[in-house]
């Protein structure tokens, strides 16, 4: 007697992403994608959108919104808006996932949903969806994997592609076929972090699209390997994830009670590296003291180990390295107030109070931060001052993770405040976001796409006014 053929574990997971969907969830997904959006058209100002116009000069144009562009082909247009939101380090994240949802789901998302005339309720349901697979494969991956590949980018194609097949409404082996064909297009390594450039924007942009086609491709009748998770020469023995099948199970097969892992996302206030906030958050609380920074005489950061893998950057030199360094966001937060888009331009990084602090830092492995990652990012901060006196501040839930939350307000502040930088006025960013926020309950798209391109031409009249500017003066 043969014994039974194991359950692939894509079918556990498609089983998981049909449970309901309700108005809450949806109100939340529409938070995620006013987020995104601001983060992503801050993104299209930068370098970065330098290089994706170039790109897209090569590429068919369409009917598709892309953020800063006059519109593309689904797929294209799904790589270009994925490659923004994570640019200036404000992407939302799931703590313990140690994943960035946003930036490979929604763009996928909103391609398909444009080119397939999808309703605001079948958008925002794939994005609750496309969130789910995202955390459940970041948690399922663990940390071996996030050591050498960048999770957001190799779990995010597996996410597109769900947000996909659910606008595309396949039924459940096309569904396991589309996972399974986003598996064989998952890429993206963290050497993107220890040298200078744009691939790990390119990563991401990637897998909103592979995510995309894989949707496509199932639809269509491609097959795939449905054990590409667990199999022998799957993508989690390739990868270094574990592969313990009563934890995969326990993940995997979500009680239709279970609440969507899209209310554990947290959103960022800072545009920093996620392991560098809690260390902004205790200089915040410092600075609030009344410290005078040009009396400390040493401070000591303690934190976990991968906080200090990520982002030990005494003397960062780049915009980037700025982002990614616990000295700079300390001595930024504790000589200014804050820490906001000005914290890490070249002016900022050669700024002398800062560049004498971060040199009177020193970081240490706290064994109680280390215990608590990563289901808690903490930091603690200790001043000794030239009089002889120390200070100290601890945060153990750190600025909008769901025990700390950002309100749904000072999300959509936040929003604001990225695309009045990004060249919106005024009254367009606020149209924008309330048309997202009211997307729960909306009929149909159009008035959100309308209201993306206006913005679009908005800004390029702005340039164009200010290249004029420029010229005469």
């Amino acid at each position: 007697m043969t014994s039974a053929t194991p359950t692939p574990w894509s079918e556990w997971l498609v089983a998981a992403l049909r449970r309901p969907i309700g108005l809450h969830d949806r109100q939340r997904a529409a938070l995620q994608l006013i987020d995104w959006m601001a983060c992503a058209h801050l993104g299209q100002t930068t370098e970065l959108g330098d290089v994706l116009r170039r790109w897209a000069a090569k590429q068919t144009p369409g009917p598709i919104w892309v953020c800063g562009h006059s519109g593309l082909q689904a797929a294209e247009a799904a790589r270009w808006n994925g490659s923004l939101g994570s640019s200036h380090e404000m992407d939302d994240v799931h703590r313990e996932a140690v994943v960035h949802p946003g930036d490979t789901v929604i763009p996928a998302a909103l391609a398909m949903a444009q080119r397939q005339n999808a309703s605001p309720e079948a958008l925002l349901d794939a994005v609750v969806v496309g969130y789910e697979t995202a955390i459940l494969l970041g948690l399922l991956s663990g940390p071996a994997h996030y050591a050498q590949w960048y999770s957001t980018a190799t779990t995010g194609v597996f996410a597109s592609g769900m947000a996909c097949a659910r606008l595309l409404k396949l039924d459940t082996i096309q569904t396991q076929h589309a996972l399974a064909l986003a598996g064989m297009q998952s890429a993206g390594v963290w050497q993107c972090r220890l040298e200078p450039g744009l691939a790990k924007q390119m990563a991401t942009g990637h897998s909103a699209q592979a995510g995309l086609v894989a949707a496509d491709m199932a639809a269509a009748g491609m097959t795939g390997p449905l054990s590409i998770l667990e199999g022998p020469l799957g993508w989690l023995k390739a990868t270094g994830g574990g592969l313990d099948a009563a934890r995969a199970q326990a993940l995997l097969q979500a009680p239709p009670e279970r609440a969507w892992r899209v209310h554990e996302v947290s959103f960022k206030p800072w545009p920093a590296c996620r392991h560098v906030h809690p260390a902004i958050e205790c200089a915040l609380k410092l600075h609030s003291q009344g410290i005078d920074p040009g009396q400390i005489e040493h401070m000591r950061l303690v934190t976990y180990a991968v906080a200090l893998s990520f982002a030990d950057q005494p003397c960062p030199q780049t915009p980037l390295q700025g982002k990614f360094s616990l000295q700079h966001g300390v001595a930024w937060a504790l000589s200014h107030g804050d820490f906001g888009l000005e914290a890490t331009a070249p002016e900022a990084l050669v700024d002398p109070i800062c560049s004498a602090l971060r040199k009177r830092m020193s970081l240490a492995c706290g064994p109680a931060q280390e215990q608590a990652y990563p289901q808690s990012f903490g930091a603690q901060l200790q001043l000794q001052m030239a009089n002889g006196t120390q200070h100290s501040s601890e945060v153990i839930n750190v600025l909008g993770d769901p025990e700390n939350p950002l309100s749904p307000d000072q999300v959509m502040t936040k929003a604001m405040q990225l695309l009045q930088a990004s060249g919106w006025v005024l009254a367009q960013a606020e149209q924008l976001i309330g048309l997202v926020q009211a997307l729960p309950q909306a009929k149909a798209l159009g008035p959100l796409w309308d209201s993306l391109q206006t913005g679009y031409q908005s800004q390029n009249a702005s340039s164009e006014q200010a290249s004029e500017s420029k010229r005469s003066s």
